[in-house]
């Protein structure tokens, strides 16, 4: 707060005036900030295999038993592919235009998580590093992919190499022998062969992880710029109580500083995703923690219009809802209001991808 300057006043007058500024100071500090209005939001999941054996949106049963526990229709549908699958012998992958088309009849909006690599991930990647792909050892494999995400011609969001600041992917600078810098430089050559290829029907995410205690890659020197990016996104748990966990930890600790530093400093204006968020069930009240999660993110993240549970069953962490029925209770409460918006998207048809519009 700033203080006025030196009056001259004297004896009861002075007095009066302290008492006044005190009051006033009081006052100020009890106010809240002039309220924003809730924003609306896609909303959705990326479901494993745990519901029915097959991931969706190969597979739409888990979508549907989804819908039913969440008491209404997700506007959104995520799922993941690497360039290559190796079991036992390598093979590239075409485009997903069958799951696209299942997420689209659904009503709702993929999300398609694409990583340049292959899989399973233990795998040797050090032919699929960020270098192979600045130099054009990938061009063919990109501009065919590319051709044909533009004869699909749907709008779909496309989140390209992930979690980029962080050390557990293998396109992180860093790692598997890739350089600073060359993250941007791949990510650009990626995007410019979409755009030769007139796969306007892209909508970029770029998907940092959250940086709680400020341990990861910084995230300026890896943002490939606002030409090449149409929404930021982030990714973040809570791990709850388990080793090498930080501990149970709320949504607002959880994203805050790093969610500050995109909408301030690195992206401002541009909307964002939240594309993997799910609380464990260990140390905490993770029906609590869906409550907070679904009510703070549209009161108080107002650049955030999407959010994906990630409803995966990942090394005994208990991300789905379906794992309780309180969970589950919690979520199909946070989730029934206008502001998040069911599948009324299936007919979407402008790229890049809009915020959704209020009900």
């Amino acid at each position: 707060m700033c203080f006025p300057r030196k009056l001259k006043l004297s004896g009861s007058r002075w007095a009066a005036a302290l008492l006044a500024a005190a009051g006033a100071a009081l006052l100020l500090a009890a106010a809240p900030a002039a309220a924003k209005k809730p924003q609306t939001l896609y909303w959705g999941a990326q479901i494993g295999d745990q519901m029915t054996g097959e991931q969706a949106p190969w597979d739409m049963r888990p979508v549907h038993r989804f819908e039913r526990i969440a008491g209404k229709g997700l506007s959104l549908v995520e799922f993941a592919a690497p360039f290559a699958e190796c079991e036992p012998v390598c093979v590239f992958g075409k485009f997903p235009t069958t799951p696209l088309n299942n997420v689209r009849d659904y009503g709702a909006i993929p999300i398609f998580s694409w990583n340049s690599t292959v899989s399973p991930p233990d795998q040797d990647q050090s032919a699929f590093r960020l270098s192979d792909l600045i130099e054009g050892r990938y061009d063919a494999f990109v501009r065919g992919f590319a051709a044909e995400a533009a004869a699909w011609g749907h709008p779909f969001f496309l989140r390209f190499d992930w979690e980029m600041n962080g050390f557990w992917f293998p396109w992180s600078e860093g790692v598997n022998g890739n350089r600073p810098g060359e993250y941007v430089q791949a990510w650009r050559h990626v995007h410019d062969l979409f755009a030769a290829a007139g796969a306007s029907n892209a909508t970029w995410v770029w998907c940092p992880n959250v940086d709680i205690f400020g341990g990861l890659a910084k995230l300026g020197p890896l943002y490939p710029g606002g030409r090449y990016v149409d929404w930021t996104c982030l990714d973040g748990f809570n791990w709850g109580k388990r080793r090498g966990s930080p501990g149970w930890l709320g949504f607002g600790r959880i994203f805050g500083d790093t969610y500050r530093r995109i909408v301030k400093h690195i992206a401002p204006g541009k909307p964002m995703l939240l594309a993997e968020t799910a609380s464990s069930d260990r140390g905490g009240n993770k029906p609590a923690w869906i409550r907070d999660m679904l009510h703070t993110v549209r009161t108080k993240f107002l650049r955030v219009r999407g959010v994906v549970w990630y409803d995966v069953d990942d090394r005994g962490t208990n991300w789905p809802i379906e794992t309780s029925k309180k969970a589950s209770a919690a979520f199909r409460h946070g989730v029934r209001g206008r502001a998040y918006r069911p599948n009324e998207f299936g007919g979407i048809a402008t790229a890049p991808i809009k915020p959704p519009p209020r009900p």
